[in-house]
């Protein structure tokens, strides 16, 4: 862990720790010239501990770790992890390209552990700016202290989404959580004699699938709601995943906000599914469940969440719900709510000192450039997965982060210290830029 003189200027500070923040750090940490520091509040390195299910893989293949896809040399690779771990060989008798995901977080802790580069404890209250300089005030293992950086990479990541319908009923006591607190209130959940799980992605799946699997053992009502039209697989076919491209990324950049705001909202398949082979898994266990008589599960789609209250006397919830495409209300009755409903980009409070140095567009939202800059005055503070309404569903995508770094690596050294890709996909995603030949 790296330590910070008083009054020394680094080249660029690091706010916030979390895969994509780590994955810079590890490439920044072996760049002759560059001073880098990443500081981090928490205590260590942990990567949604409340959905480390014992089961449940990444999304995406080992190739999207922290290096790989910018420097396949890196000894902060996956796979060179496996190897000082002892794990190589079984991974490649496993014959699984997909981690799993507390493998993936033992992974980063590792990495974490390597980095000259990262602080933890170290809490950023309060950011300002002079003379060329940002000040970050901060509280750490040894007290108040200053770090000073020319340079800003904002990795505060992403917070538990509460939708506004259920507001009245996560503080009226009862038991009513979000998926992120899932392994830690997991006990008190299968104790209930209802639970129903609000939303429709991979979180809620995985929950789905394990509470499924333990229903007649402990007897509750199981209901699983989405407002989406199905419960839909993960998209993942070839052409698509080129979608997950440089070209791409250029492309939706160059859009209008409003075409933007709306491509988001459509393509919500293509990084918000579940993985095809739980989906089947679940209707698997379903079926072999069902042999013994029916199943005390409902699976509802197209309802939405317009409301909610706590009853305190029988301890339950009133859920109130909208059908979609029956265009009618209906309730459930439920001791336990669980809220799957994802994760939101809340901007953190210690940017009001530099407000005046970040872009802004019409709707207040980061103006942020194609090479993930938000700066106002210069190209001086760079964000990291707080652009999906300029860059589109590739923004929280893990085999991107290595690219986007790759670029801010680029921007803040004005040189090219890891190649960046400009063109892999076969595909033309706006109008070509020669004539096409039809005959």
């Amino acid at each position: 862990m790296t330590t910070t003189t008083p009054g020394h200027i680094h080249d660029v500070a690091g706010i916030g720790v979390g895969p994509f923040n780590l994955g810079l750090a590890a490439l920044a940490a072996p760049v002759d010239g560059l001073d880098a520091v990443f500081l981090e509040r928490r205590a260590g390195f942990d990567w949604h501990p409340g959905m480390l299910l014992e089961s449940a893989h990444l999304q995406v293949p080992f190739m999207a770790d922290l290096v790989t896809l910018a420097d396949p040399t890196s000894p902060y690779s996956f796979l060179n992890h496996l190897k000082e771990t002892g794990r190589l060989y079984p991974f490649y008798i496993r014959e699984n390209f997909y981690p799993l995901r507390a493998e993936y977080n033992q992974y980063c802790q590792w990495v974490a552990g390597q980095l000259p580069n990262v602080r933890f404890g170290t809490d950023v209250n309060r950011v300002t700016f002079a003379n060329g300089v940002y000040e970050l005030h901060c509280q750490g293992p040894g007290g108040p202290e200053v770090v000073r950086a020319r340079r800003l990479v904002l990795g505060t990541g992403t917070s538990p989404h509460i939708p506004e319908a259920a507001a009245g009923i996560t503080d009226a006591g009862g038991l009513v959580l979000h998926n992120s607190e899932y392994l830690a209130r997991r006990e008190e959940l299968v104790r209930q004699p209802s639970i129903t799980i609000v939303g429709s992605g991979q979180s809620a799946a995985e929950i789905y699938h394990e509470l499924l699997s333990e229903i007649d053992v402990h007897g509750y009502q199981l209901n699983w709601v989405t407002r989406s039209g199905r419960f839909f697989p993960l998209e993942y076919s070839k052409l698509t995943l080129e979608m997950t491209s440089p070209e791409y990324v250029d492309y939706f950049h160059a859009l209008p906000p409003q075409t933007r705001d709306r491509l988001n909202a459509e393509q919500k398949n293509l990084y918000k599914g579940i993985d095809a082979e739980l989906i089947n898994d679940i209707h698997e266990l379903l079926y072999t469940k069902s042999v013994a008589g029916p199943v005390r599960t409902s699976l509802l789609t197209n309802a939405a969440l317009t409301g909610a209250a706590h009853n305190p006397e029988p301890g339950t919830h009133t859920l109130d719900f909208h059908h979609h495409e029956a265009g009618a209300d209906f309730t459930l009755e439920s001791a336990a709510v669980v809220l799957a409903t994802g994760y939101s980009y809340r901007e953190p409070a210690f940017l009001a000192g530099i407000a005046g140095r970040i872009r802004r567009d019409a709707a207040g939202r980061f103006e942020v450039g194609r090479n993930y800059g938000v700066g106002a005055v210069a190209e001086d503070i760079f964000v990291q997965n707080a652009e999906l309404h300029t860059h589109g569903f590739v923004t929280p995508d893990l085999g991107m982060a290595a690219y986007r770094n790759s670029c801010i690596i680029r921007a803040i050294t004005g040189r090219e210290v890891y190649p960046v890709e400009r063109g892999i996909a076969f595909q033309h995603f706006g109008v070509p830029q020669r004539a096409v030949v039809t005959a």
